[in-house]
């Protein structure tokens, strides 16, 4: 069996904002009726998070839950935990309309902070990221230059990049030109 390894190895770069890979996350699509008892249960079980609100993060003691779309979450685990994640969340949606899926070696995730890390973001994604407008436990779909895109805030003022692994060294490019000496939008 091989070695799982992240798309870019912790690649870092540091300007006025830092980005970095994240490493491995176990990563988990779920689609279905998210109004539905059942998932509650199901995520809250598999998680210790509720389902989230429209273009919220929510987080448990095992996983964090984001929002999606109105049908589908991301849950966020540790890579380790993927599998038996997916299994645990099968085995309570049993029944019911849904699909879960283990997505983790096809995705890569960033971290973008420091005190230029909106300014870094607003640059790339067509995306209000004033203060006000885009907090921690935010998330947003949307495009990074010119792929599709997910970021959500942190609580400590940092944003995680999650992106489709066979576009990291693009995201990473252009997150890297993004940070570089006098490029800053205004945010800070």
């Amino acid at each position: 069996m091989s070695k799982a390894v992240s798309a870019l190895d912790g690649v870092a770069f540091e300007g006025f904002a830092k980005v970095e890979e994240t490493g491995l996350r176990g990563m988990i699509t779920v689609r279905g009726d998210l109004a539905s008892k059942e998932m509650a249960a199901a995520v809250k079980t598999a998680t210790g998070a509720a389902v989230p609100a429209l273009r919220k993060v929510t987080s448990g003691d095992k996983a964090s839950v984001a929002w999606m779309s109105p049908d589908e979450l991301l849950v966020v685990v540790d890579y380790d935990q993927a599998e038996a994640t997916v299994s645990q969340m099968n085995e309570a949606l049993k029944g019911s309309h849904a699909l879960v899926a283990n997505v983790s070696d096809a995705r890569a995730v960033f971290r973008v902070s420091g005190d230029g890390s909106r300014d870094v973001l607003a640059k790339l994604a067509p995306v209000d990221f004033a203060q006000e407008a885009f907090g921690a436990d935010d998330i947003r779909r949307s495009r990074i230059a010119q792929v599709p895109a997910a970021v959500w805030g942190n609580d400590d003022g940092s944003f995680e990049v999650i992106c489709f692994r066979s576009v990291a060294q693009y995201v990473f490019d252009v997150l890297k030109v993004s940070v570089q000496s006098g490029g800053e939008v205004g945010f800070h």
